[in-house]
């Protein structure tokens, strides 16, 4: 699940939020975009997809007869069909949230059309926190497993390629904070090539062994499935390495565009995969032994350090995706209120969705750095990576049948017989890979575990929090009138108090009434938003009410994967007839500093983590953007 990444989708004028495109220009500009980056991390599966999945079909007997290589192969066409094309691409790119596609799009969207939509949260929790094992892994498995293609030019580059793997990676992480812009236009090109080269490779061993062609008849994985037993569901587990990535092309909508993503799938993408199967494939009926790797045993000699050289590249282009998916999650994440507020940079004046978080990507970084160090093998992390993409793939399922009982308006019949077909199928996938557990597997279900907890600890203390402040607050209209009819000593300019709950009076302006007795001669109670849309259109970003002369209340909103900037709204405000000096107006903002309670809705050891959790989050002036010399911060003490 890529996101949010640096590819020049937003430079072209081509699409609009649905997804349309205007212009041919446009629309070839979206598409080759969308090679670049949806489809990095499905585009180098081939590395060790089928390598992995032969070995798992070999069992103990350790070379797979041609009739087990064409059940394995046939398992791999069909699940780029049936998985990819089916469910990704023919029905989940319809499912869109304002033309924003990914789990936390899809979430927002079943929310709304769902009463009580606890369940819902629960299942964008899961799918966001696996998410972030995908992010920590793909990084690791691709590039070693490009890095791994030296060893068959010399023996003696063996030792290097862990080595060599960090050296890569460590740039990778280092260049976030600038930004991808520049490098991100060579992306698309980038890998029209390596789909190229990958697919012409395999043509000459097609055409030596062209009884691999009749892989595609479904009958090969059925029979293959059936008289492996244990074996073949072992084998399915490895099979699904060749189909993970496909949740990038739900993620990336909003930023290419249904059309383009779908056109460079069927039309570039899914043949030059297909034709490269099938040549590792033929090799391998022809050659057993080059079980080793097969992926670049097809190369000549001649052209292998060129082919390591072009893997590494499309492997960082692949992680690349990846990485900006995390930030763009995050940011998803924290406007849903399922993350403390962090640091968000955004590296591109033009695009907004090019953005940079320093700790995710730290976080990230040392999480990919210690799983080369551990595993030190491509084959050794295959084994942890399918876990956390068939987890993501299952809680999609169970969202999209949502989506299309309540929002589409099918029957639940309807849906249950669209959807169910594709949850068996994942949920086969994860029984498969859960086989995996104790050879690594463990490590995606241990990374996302931990941010489920993060992210529940958080939204349950949030919610504690409101409910105990607002018992301890006082109502608003009940203040205003008061002070309308008393009115303390009146200073001049306008005073912003901000507060996450309008009805009642904010604690920075009960505290500046206490301490200073003094009120401004304008006053805003100003609420910020978070919509259960990805973007809010600027006609709708502010509402205003004035409560009195000297009150008013004002509610900006922006959607989840916006980054609010109160200053450059408020000015959308003042076209509103909201008369405000930025250098006159003084922002009050509540610091409360949280002490955890003798009883609490949640046990000592979660309240301990809450309060870390929200010593942990930024400044809420650097959040909203607010100018730092324009704040007056107010400090109040909290038991939860």
């Amino acid at each position: 699940m890529s996101s949010t990444s640096a590819v020049t989708a937003a430079e072209t004028p081509a699409a609009n939020g649905h997804g349309e495109v205007h212009s041919t220009a446009g629309f070839k500009a979206l598409t080759l975009g969308s090679i670049g980056v949806v489809y990095g991390d499905i585009g180098t599966s081939p590395l060790y997809a089928l390598r992995e999945a032969i070995i798992a079909a070999s069992g103990p007997a350790g070379i797979a007869s041609p009739q087990a290589v064409l059940g394995v192969l046939s398992l791999i066409l069909w699940a780029l069909i049936v998985v990819v094309t089916l469910k990704y691409v023919v029905i989940l790119l319809r499912a869109d949230n304002n033309g924003e596609g990914g789990t936390l799009a899809l979430m927002a969207l079943a929310q709304r059309a769902v009463t009580k939509g606890g369940a819902i949260v629960l299942l964008g929790i899961i799918s966001g926190a696996l998410f972030y094992g995908d992010a920590v892994l793909t990084p690791a498995l691709s590039v070693l497993s490009a890095i791994e293609g030296m060893k068959l030019v010399t023996v003696t580059f063996e030792h290097y390629v862990v080595p060599l793997t960090l050296v890569i990676l460590v740039a990778l992480f280092a260049v976030q904070s600038h930004g991808t812009a520049r490098v991100a236009a060579f992306f698309g090109p980038i890998m029209c090539v390596w789909f190229a080269v990958i697919a012409i490779a395999a043509v000459p061993q097609i055409m030596l062994h062209p009884e691999v062609l009749s892989a595609f008849n479904p009958l090969y994985a059925v029979s293959f499935m059936l008289h492996h037993g244990m074996i073949g569901f072992i084998t399915l587990g490895a099979v699904f390495l060749a189909v993970t990535g496909a949740e990038a092309l739900y993620a990336d909508l909003g930023h290419f565009g249904k059309r383009p993503i779908q056109t460079a799938w069927l039309f570039i993408v899914l043949p030059s995969l297909a034709i490269n199967y099938l040549g590792q494939g033929a090799l391998l009926i022809g050659d057993p032994k080059a079980i080793e790797n097969p992926f670049f045993l097809m190369f000549p000699e001649w052209a292998l350090i060129p082919m390591v050289a072009l893997a590494a590249v499309a492997t960082v282009i692949a992680s690349q995706a990846v990485i900006t998916g995390a930030y763009s999650l995050t940011r998803q994440a924290i406007q849903l209120g399922l993350m403390p507020r962090l640091e968000i940079r955004h590296t591109s004046e033009a695009h907004s969705g090019q953005i940079y978080i320093p700790r995710i990507n730290m976080l990230l970084f040392l999480a990919v750095i210690l799983l080369v160090v551990l595993f030190r093998s491509s084959s050794a992390l295959a084994s942890a990576y399918g876990i956390a993409v068939t987890g993501t793939m299952v809680v999609t399922a169970m969202m999209g049948f949502v989506v299309i009982w309540r929002v589409w308006n099918w029957s639940p019949i309807a849906a249950a017989a669209l959807i169910a077909p594709f949850l068996f199928l994942d949920i086969t996938f994860l029984a498969a890979n859960l086989l995996k557990v104790f050879e690594g597997g463990w490590v995606p279900l241990a990374l996302g575990g931990i941010v489920m907890l993060l992210m529940y600890t958080w939204r349950r203390g949030s919610k504690l929090l409101f409910e105990k402040s607002r018992k301890l607050e006082f109502p608003l209209a009940d203040l205003v009138a008061m002070l309308e009819k008393r009115p303390p000593q009146r200073v001049p300019g306008t005073a912003v108090f901000l507060t996450s709950d309008p009805e009642c009076a904010p604690t920075a302006l009960m505290h500046s009434l206490k301490h200073y007795k003094v009120l401004h001669e304008k006053n805003v109670i100003l609420t910020i938003e978070t919509a259960p849309t990805p973007r809010i259109d600027d006609a709708e970003r502010v509402r205003m009410e004035q409560l009195s002369e000297t009150f008013s209340r004002v509610t900006l909103k922006f959607g989840f994967m916006e980054s609010p900037n109160v200053p450059k709204t408020l000015a959308i405000a003042r076209k509103l007839g909201w008369q405000f000096d930025i250098m006159s107006t003084s922002f009050f903002l509540s610091r409360r500093a949280l002490k955890p309670a003798a009883h609490s809705g949640m046990p000592r050891w979660q309240d301990l983590l809450f309060i870390r959790l929200s010593q942990s989050a930024n400044d809420a002036t650097d959040y909203f953007q607010i100018p730092t010399g324009r704040v007056v911060e107010v400090g109040t003490q909290v038991t939860i």
